[in-house]
């Protein structure tokens, strides 16, 4: 009986550190109900993410270019193209003539929609076992009770950022391809653009929205 407890709290903290790994999710993902692989000779990733952002925005556009290129897809940033504000004060058919002219052929937009700061109370010590493991017995039982009551614990902070990722085909304008996405406390904007990178492309590959150039 022991084994096989210690085999299933083994198997849940496992669980616990391999969503603890990645701070980033999808929420919901959409395509078209007729989506056919598309071809593009030139996709560029074009980040919206304000002033303040412009660091997590240059390195998001940077992972996703390098994870597209990795894949087979010709692929460049807006940013590291054109800077931090590529079409200011641009209309639609000069902007749009701009990408063409530069061999564009489809849009990856990684929009920042919002960014929420959330403090909440941690206790200094918390036990995982289960009730069974302790409350059997009253002295393992009251000890663990007593801790979580009676020690003191901690405020701190988190951040989550949520996401909306568009790729939009250029040769009609069409919308193929949307996700909204989550990310938790990111330890670094390196760290958030290499996983939101990954998760994107990852999920383009399994929805077979891209075909590799020729």
């Amino acid at each position: 009986m022991k084994r096989i407890l210690y085999i299933a709290l083994s198997s849940v903290m496992m669980m616990i550190l391999l969503f603890a790994c990645s701070t980033s999710r999808i929420t919901s993902s959409w395509t078209p109900a007729d989506i056919t692989p598309r071809q593009f000779s030139k996709i560029m990733v074009l980040g919206l993410t304000g002033s303040s952002e412009r660091d997590f925005r240059q390195k998001m556009e940077q992972h996703i270019v390098d994870d597209l290129q990795t894949r087979g897809f010709k692929a460049v940033s807006a940013f590291a193209t054109y800077g931090p504000k590529e079409f200011e004060g641009s209309d639609e058919k000069t902007s749009l003539e701009k990408l063409k002219a530069d061999g564009v052929e489809a849009v990856l937009t990684v929009v920042l929609l919002d960014k929420e700061r959330e403090r909440y109370y941690v206790p200094s010590r918390v036990r995982y076992s289960p009730y069974i493991i302790y409350q059997n017995r009253f002295w393992g039982y009251y000890r663990t009770i007593y801790d979580r009551v009676y020690t003191p614990g901690y405020y701190t902070s988190t951040t989550k950022y949520f996401w909306e990722t568009n790729l939009y085909d250029l040769s009609d304008m069409s919308l193929i391809y949307s996700t909204q996405t989550e990310s938790f406390d990111p330890e670094s904007s390196e760290r958030l653009g290499h996983e939101y990178g990954k998760l994107i492309i990852n999920d383009l590959a399994s929805k077979n929205v891209l075909k590799p150039a020729n």
